[in-house]
């Protein structure tokens, strides 16, 4: 039996811990752009993801995505309860790490992806409905695509390249959240009222902390402290800060102002947009798609207003326009120095490997869309997945959780407590 490498197991274990960092994160990035009266909703929905997710993986998730694959589909139930996982178990491709260390990358992978789909359906999805879509989806779309993609599934076989998730979380989280955003209908008052950010300076810290996350999401994809990793980091960095400039750029020509969150914005479409290509190209390479995805993702926002679909926080043009972006732009800069053999148009490669990266794409978008589709309407015909219009007007961060993000006046009784809930509610609506 090959012999643990103790560096490769703290990069691994390492970058697990900047993943989970993540959704932090993005609550912050997302609580900052709902307003004052959904903030804490909008972090409780990631923190939800942070609960039951990880128990899921555990009992059946991992061994669905990685138990080898089934027809290609989806894996096997051998390692239920991560039964037959133990402290002398190596990685399942044979790598030099112990495969708990596996388990848990992979599982904060799963826990961020759920949760990015929640911007879609800010400020007016029940709390109970996200607590019963959480685990369905989870099962139902993330663990077989997972298992196409990196379980030696279909997708695997057909030779499209992902690296760490432009298909399996992007593009799956994507179109999730435009079925649901469908489902649920738009917020009272959009498009005519507007409904700005409540707080930018948590929209920055968001963004931040994520792309500090993201050094682990995609460097730790190499599984190792090796060369890969050290690449995957460089076009991270350049990719995101080359996305940045791009979608201010669209500011300044569409606004003739360059505004803080389109910086943030584009930091996180310049992250989408590598996470899949980031140890496939050169760092050119990198620096080009970030320009890309930057100024596509922010010309992609106004497609809301266009179709008449409320995409809260702009899920659909920041993480499936920017997973298609990264997804497809392999098959144009992909460099065989990096991936050792595949090679894309502009490298000499012809067209083959980007109608490979189109069908991965196309099948992920479709199926995800659907069976998000699916279970929302099931959701909200049994248990209501969207609020009444009374909690949605007064503020569902009371109505949900007995509670308001900002206590502006000085009260005798907490907010917790049932007695003071109807004054709180008359207060909240007076605000509104």
């Amino acid at each position: 039996m090959p012999e643990l490498s103790a560096g490769d197991t703290a990069w691994v274990l390492t970058s697990a811990a900047l993943v989970l960092l993540m959704t932090p994160g993005l609550a912050f990035f997302y609580g900052g752009m709902v307003r004052a009266k959904a903030v804490l909703n909008m972090l409780m929905m990631s923190f939800l993801a942070l609960a039951i997710v990880p128990v899921l993986w555990v009992l059946w998730g991992y061994t669905l995505a990685f138990d080898g694959t089934n027809g290609g589909l989806i894996g096997g139930l051998g390692k239920f309860g991560l039964d037959g996982v133990g402290l002398d178990s190596m990685h399942p491709g044979g790598l030099p790490i112990p495969e708990f260390s596996f388990v848990a990358f992979q599982a904060v992978f799963a826990i961020i992806t759920v949760a990015l789909i929640s911007g879609a359906i800010a400020e007016r999805a029940s709390f109970r409905g996200w607590a019963l879509f959480v685990p369905l989806w989870l099962t139902l779309v993330y663990l077989p695509v997972a298992n196409w993609v990196w379980g030696g599934g279909w997708i695997f076989e057909l030779g499209a390249l992902d690296f760490a998730g432009g298909t399996v979380v992007h593009i799956n989280a994507g179109a999730a959240g435009l079925a649901l955003a469908l489902v649920l209908g738009k917020r009272i008052g959009w498009p005519q009222q507007p409904m700005r950010p409540h707080n930018l300076p948590f929209v920055l810290l968001g963004a931040g902390l994520l792309w500090f996350g993201w050094f682990g999401f995609n460097a730790g994809s190499a599984l190792g402290a090796n060369g890969l990793a050290s690449a995957a980091f460089v076009n991270t960095m350049v990719a995101t800060a080359a996305a940045v400039l791009g979608w201010l750029l669209v500011d300044v020509v569409k606004q003739k102002h360059s505004t803080t969150l389109g910086a943030a914005s584009g930091a996180i479409a310049g992250l989408v947009a590598i996470t899949p290509a980031c140890a496939y190209v050169s760092p050119i390479g990198a620096i080009i798609i970030g320009v890309v995805a930057g100024a596509v993702c922010a010309l992609c926002v106004g497609l809301k207003y266009r179709f008449g679909y409320d995409d809260s926080l702009d899920v659909v043009a920041v993480h499936l326009v920017g997973g298609v972006v990264g997804t497809l732009m392999i098959g144009l800069l992909a460099s065989a120095d990096f991936t050792g053999e595949a090679e894309g148009l502009f490298y000499g490669g012809g067209v083959d490997l980007l109608w490979r990266q189109a069908v991965a794409a196309a099948v992920v978008i479709v199926f995800s869309f659907v069976v998000a589709y699916v279970l929302g309407k099931i959701i909200d015909a049994t248990v209501g997945f969207r609020v009444s219009e009374e909690e949605e007007v007064d503020g569902i961060d009371l109505n949900s959780h007995l509670e308001t993000g900002y206590e502006l006046t000085s009260t005798s009784a907490g907010p917790t407590r049932s007695a003071a809930a109807a004054p709180a509610r008359a207060e909240s609506a007076q605000g509104a």
